[in-house]
């Protein structure tokens, strides 16, 4: 039996065909070792399997059985197995389990973990009622930031105002989730352009990577406004030479205010940590830079200001755009079977490559040109001296 499973499960998890094909023969036999074995554990495997092959996937026809086995998986002894079980009655398109999810993420006495896969579940459903559900959560300080990040799954007119009504109130983190999904759309961007241009995001506030996913929509209206407040980045070797030069006499001068390493770090988090990991804490869609040559100040600045110098196929950046007009600028990291995954500087977001517009893949670093843009010459001196540091200080009190 589970040398059948084995084969059966290989079949769903590494088809390229569509699933109406021999996948669906796989999974309607899935179900029916699901039906024959009663063992958690066992269901467990199988559901496990079968959530990874469909990942990304929604609406797929409902396999032979299911409906008369997904009852007794939700009455099972083990939690997983009822709420894998229930996730993917959503995936078959199942409006009782739509309904029942709908209400543990409205139920605010229900326990967060159960809200949190609740609301992914719904998110990779793409719930037509979600929007405005989440819009709501973005008052719940537990579930705000998930709320954030859910909201870039769709287009919605009313998102953009909403996020930009909490925007002041949000952690650098939940900053970050903001900015994400309001440059993931073109409806979006204007109205990020437009708030930045009042001054209520703050043009500093824009990180390299969320100024490159913005300019990838290719609007001119855009590009306009960002490099008016954010400005342009020089890309020929000469100029670069003369950029580092530039930093360098800037940051080996001296000066009558001692560099503020806890600022420094702050900095750090706000602008690095998103893809860099560093003393164990951060990112990992680029290389962890706690063992790098970091007290080096050439090194340093050659990497910052020419990041595309010399590019790891690992961090290759390539900008997916989906169908329902989304873009998202990051690392695939797998393009199996009927996804892909994509690691952007906030999430890992998996795809059903039908819904994939185009992936186009780009010949430069996940490290984006302009990096010191947005950074004062006091800032980026605190930043500076914190990466070449040697030791983790504390963050500000504030």
């Amino acid at each position: 039996m589970k040398q059948l499973f084995i084969l059966l499960l290989t079949l769903v998890l590494w088809s390229p065909v569509p699933l109406h094909a021999q996948d669906a023969e796989a999974l309607a036999a899935l179900v029916g070792v699901l039906k024959e074995v009663d063992d958690p554990a066992f269901h467990l495997d199988i559901l496990k399997g079968i959530s990874a092959a469909l990942e990304g996937q929604r609406n797929i026809k409902m396999p032979k059985g299911w409906k008369e086995i997904a009852p007794k998986l939700a009455k099972s002894s083990n939690a997983e197995v009822r709420q894998l079980a229930q996730t993917l009655s959503l995936t078959f398109g199942s409006k009782a389990a739509l309904d029942a999810l709908r209400k543990v993420l409205a139920d605010g006495r229900a326990k967060l973990p159960e809200r949190r896969k609740a609301l992914a579940a719904l998110v990779a459903a793409r719930d037509a009622k979600l929007p405005e559900v989440l819009r709501g959560l973005l008052r719940e300080e537990t579930l705000r930031r998930e709320a954030l990040r859910g909201l870039g799954a769709f287009e919605d007119a009313k998102t953009p105002a909403a996020i930009l009504k909490v925007y002041a109130k949000l952690d650098t983190a939940g900053k970050r989730d903001a900015l994400t999904t309001l440059a993931s759309r073109v409806s979006f961007a204007k109205a990020l352009m437009a708030a930045v241009t009042r001054g209520t995001v703050k043009a500093n506030e824009l990180p390299a990577d969320i100024v490159r996913q913005l300019r990838a929509h290719g609007v001119k209206e855009i590009n306009v406004t960002l490099d008016k407040v954010w400005g342009v980045s020089r890309s020929t070797p000469a100029a670069k030479l003369k950029e580092i030069a530039k930093y360098k006499k800037l940051l080996v001068a001296k000066v009558n205010r001692p560099v503020d390493l806890p600022r420094g770090r702050a900095l750090f988090q706000r602008t690095c940590a998103q893809c860099h990991k560093l003393y164990g804490e951060g990112g990992e869609i680029g290389p962890d830079i706690t063992g790098s040559n970091r007290n080096n100040l050439d090194y340093l600045l050659t990497n910052m200001l020419d990041p595309n110098a010399e590019i790891p196929n690992d961090y290759r950046t390539t900008i997916l755009r989906t169908k329902d007009n989304r873009v998202l600028v990051g690392v695939i990291r797998r393009s199996e079977g009927q996804s892909v995954t994509i690691a952007t500087p906030s999430e890992v977001v998996t795809v059903a490559k039908r819904d994939v517009a185009a992936i186009d893949p780009q010949n430069f670093s996940m490290m984006p040109e302009g990096l010191v843009l947005a950074f004062k010459e006091d800032e980026l001196r605190d930043l500076i001296a914190y990466l070449r540091g040697s030791r983790q200080v504390a963050l500000p009190k504030e």
